[in-house]
């Protein structure tokens, strides 16, 4: 019961920034999605749940649809949940509270974050996919998939050229022209924010691929905080696709980093295509769960389906 009392649900104009920062940045399974910086680019309207003197947090991002408050999980955000790594009786705490507030949640939690053997219900396993870079570089494409090899040298004859550090208006005028299905232009205007805040804060960079013409036709925005390096967002044309651009540039950015101290984030994906893709670097995939249920009334389940 003491820990129940310890819980405070607080709204985001009372978050003590300095403190909401420290927590994340000190704990183990520290995210860049979970900086208050982050999620007032992405999610805009978000509360938390701070436990004690934001001896462990949570952020809450929110939409509102009726009058009804209800969580979800912003884009360009992959993993959020309680910060740092909660005790079992922590996690059910905060998994009670946000129970006992909101009747529709749709988040996904941190891989740290494990749900008791009675929760299976409302929670599902998703796939992150990570690659070490401590080994040299041969010992890294040992691991390379036969596909992903094709691929890399059927790029290499295609005589493109890999640039570091392409300006982010060319990279975000090209993701304009080759946005995937269902994304809606509006997104690019919070990947704008992200990428100019992470480029003046000197922890994110834009790799671009050009063809013999000078068109850029593949480019990813890789993104560094701490040992851990994301595959933050990716585009390609049809040029690029049909090139290999991506694997030839995944392949010249590990290359560039092999030996190093870091963690290559691919972020994951559910699409099989995507998931080859990354596994095919020898990508390891990682479990997170994502918390999902629907307790609306009947009448208003058809909102949120």
């Amino acid at each position: 019961m003491s820990s129940v009392k310890k819980i405070h649900y607080i709204k985001h104009t009372q978050i003590d920034s300095r403190k909401w920062n420290q927590c994340i940045d000190g704990a183990l399974n520290c995210r860049i999605y979970a900086y208050d910086w982050h999620l007032d680019r992405t999610a805009i309207e978000w509360d938390a749940l701070v436990y004690g003197d934001y001896e462990y947090v949570m952020p809450l991002p929110f939409r509102s649809k009726l009058g009804i408050k209800y969580l979800y999980q912003p884009l360009f955000t992959q993993q959020l949940g309680i910060f740092p790594p909660p005790s079992k009786a922590i996690f059910e705490t905060f998994i009670t509270a946000i129970k006992n507030r909101f009747k529709y949640v749709d988040v996904q939690l941190n891989a740290v974050n494990i749900p008791g053997e009675n929760d299976g219900d409302i929670f599902f396993e998703r796939k992150n996919y990570l690659l070490s870079l401590t080994k040299d570089f041969k010992s890294i494409i040992s691991g390379y998939s036969n596909n992903t090899k094709r691929n890399i040298a059927k790029a290499q004859k295609q005589d493109l050229s890999i640039i570091e550090g392409i300006r982010f208006e060319d990279y975000l005028e090209f993701k304009s022209k080759n946005l995937p299905a269902g994304v809606d232009l509006s997104a690019v205007a919070k990947l704008k924010s992200l990428i100019a805040f992470g480029e003046y804060k000197g922890f994110g960079k834009i790799y671009g691929v050009y063809t013999p013409g000078n068109e850029l036709c593949a480019a990813v925005y890789f993104c560094r905080w701490k040992d851990r390096v994301i595959y933050f967002n990716a585009a390609s044309n049809e040029e690029g696709k049909n090139t290999g651009a991506m694997y030839y540039l995944v392949n010249r950015f590990i290359e560039d980093n092999a030996g190093k101290n870091l963690l290559l984030d691919f972020e994951g994906s559910m699409i099989p295509g995507i998931e080859r893709f990354y596994a095919g670097f020898g990508a390891r995939p990682e479990t997170y769960f994502h918390l999902k249920y629907n307790r609306l009334p009947l009448l208003l389940k058809w909102i949120k389906r």
